[in-house]
């Protein structure tokens, strides 16, 4: 069975675009067939796998607009088990463009039905918004990953995701299920790191995964480099989160 996780949360700046490029990484690094597609116009996880945007043809907007063949937007990157569906500006205009478009929140399950006997784990990087996009995301997804930042406003807008998610399942896709929470940017060394650790598990319980992932400075150079951090500096702090977080829920 192959497992499709969508990572969303609209409010932006979480890591959630971090977690989908080196949690796909992780997972090809534990030798599973990896798609990561790149739902975010910003497109800024395929230019974390070193794809040059700028020469692309087929991307995630032809597939949903044009119903281009999704095997050709696939392109490999230059990790092993790791293949990407990539994104471009262009995505902006595609809600609109989908809203005459009979069955428009299934487009992406149809992307996906597509390519998914070929792969072990589908991810899905989503923007952050609530829009069309997001929705199509989770009506193709099997489960949620929830990246939440260990800020003051962790938990700010959590509800209405959740609130979505709920709608999503009563109308579109009642199998969807919450895969669990991450916490990333945390740091021992501060209070309101740990506080917000202890209240989001509070919360969710068992739904956080173990694995946090720590402040560190590799997570931030490796994608001007175009490179996953497991890539970059395999022993790094971050690199070690993460492929702890693909072992964890690979398990799950």
């Amino acid at each position: 069975m192959t497992h499709i996780i969508a990572l969303a949360n609209q409010k932006g700046g979480v890591g959630k675009t971090t977690t989908a490029i080196n949690l796909s990484a992780g997972l090809a690094r534990e030798g599973q067939r990896t798609l990561l597609i790149d739902a975010d116009p910003q497109a800024n996880a395929s230019s974390g796998l070193g794809v040059d945007i700028r020469e692309l043809k087929q991307t995630i907007y032809e597939c949903l607009v044009s119903d281009i063949d999704p095997q050709t937007a696939v392109l490999p990157t230059h990790i092993d088990n790791l293949h990407i569906i990539p994104s471009h500006i262009d995505l902006v205009g595609a809600e609109i463009e989908m809203l005459n478009i009979e069955q428009r929140e299934q487009r992406m399950k149809s992307v996906i039905a597509a390519v998914k006997d070929d792969y072990d784990y589908i991810l899905i990087d989503c923007s952050p918004s609530l829009g069309l996009i997001t929705v199509n995301a989770l009506t193709a997804a099997t489960d949620l990953i929830i990246p939440v930042q260990c800020e003051f406003f962790a938990l700010e807008g959590i509800a209405k995701l959740l609130n979505t998610v709920k709608i999503i399942k009563q109308k579109l896709n009642p199998d969807l299920r919450i895969q669990g929470f991450v916490l990333t940017m945390y740091d021992s060394r501060l209070r309101l790191s740990n506080q917000v650790y202890e209240e989001v598990k509070r919360h969710f319980g068992d739904l956080v995964f173990n694995t946090v992932i720590t402040r560190n400075v590799r997570l931030s150079e490796a994608p001007s480099h175009g490179m996953s951090v497991i890539e970059y500096d395999p022993q790094s702090k971050g690199a070690q989160n993460y492929i702890q977080l693909a072992k964890e829920l690979m398990q799950r």
